[in-house]
């Protein structure tokens, strides 16, 4: 039996877009991963934290991206001061009201430059937030700063579209790496290096499937998805998971780069 594509379904958002990340903020409140899993470690994303928090202590931080600041605020223990900058409304109040004395949120589009001083960042991090803004990042970077990035990689959950057609679509080639690379170029940092670190996930159950799909959609594509799909994904689900989970693959691009 095929599977849906949840593309083809009404009130479908293309993910990480500016209407997804408003519906995202309006129906869930944060920006938090609804499904269950486990990582591997050491993965990307431990990597790239453990470097944020050496990098940020007694410095003043810029954080671009920064969704409903949780990070930022975490962040915000070690360093002098820090500034999370989103451009989602909803996440930047849900930001404010948990904020530390020495943290402040500031709203705005990275595609249209950055609303800050020459030179006023020591360091600067985007963690899963938009690369449209390292052109930008000289500017408002002092001299020989620190900047790291973290993004998905473009090998990320690439067994999901043959493990579940249509449901999953195959990326090809490298867009991800493609975007960054020619950002940076255009960054005209000193130095800059990309690593890619890939390890592995395990999706506990055929719902975490789903919700991973559906991620920041309206809950009624989910719970299309799950009348018409779950049954057909169980079996897929059964049939190639181990006793920690389904594998897959967990990638990130991790960006170091000297102003």
């Amino acid at each position: 039996m095929a599977l849906t594509d949840p593309k083809k379904l009404e009130g479908w958002l293309p993910p990480h877009s500016l209407e997804w990340y408003k519906q995202l903020s309006e129906v869930v409140g944060d920006y938090r991963y609804s499904w269950n899993s486990k990582l591997a470690e050491p993965n990307g994303e431990s990597i790239f934290d453990q470097e944020v928090m050496q990098m940020v202590q007694g410095k003043k931080v810029l954080d671009v991206g920064c969704g409903h600041g949780e990070y930022t605020i975490q962040c915000g223990k070690l360093a002098q001061e820090i500034v999370g900058f989103d451009v989602t409304e909803a996440f930047i109040q849900t930001a404010v009201n948990n904020k530390l004395n020495n943290v402040s949120f500031v709203l705005g589009n990275t595609k249209n430059s950055l609303p800050f001083e020459d030179n006023e960042f020591d360091c600067v991090y985007i963690r899963k937030g938009p690369t449209s803004a390292y052109p930008h990042l000289k500017r408002v970077t002092k001299d020989s700063g620190t900047i790291l990035g973290l993004h998905p990689g473009d090998e990320m959950n690439k067994e999901l579209p043959f493990l579940f057609p249509n449901l999953f679509k195959a990326t090809t080639k490298t867009p991800i790496l493609n975007q960054l690379q020619d950002r940076l170029k255009n960054s005209h940092f000193t130095s800059y290096t990309i690593q890619t670190i890939s390890t592995k996930e395990y999706l506990e159950s055929p719902i975490d499937v789903l919700k991973l799909r559906c991620f920041g959609q309206h809950p009624s594509i989910y719970e299309q998805l799950k009348e018409k799909d779950l049954q057909t994904i169980t079996t897929i689900f059964n049939e190639n998971a181990t006793a920690e989970g389904l594998p897959i693959t967990f990638s990130r691009y991790i960006v170091r780069a000297i102003v």
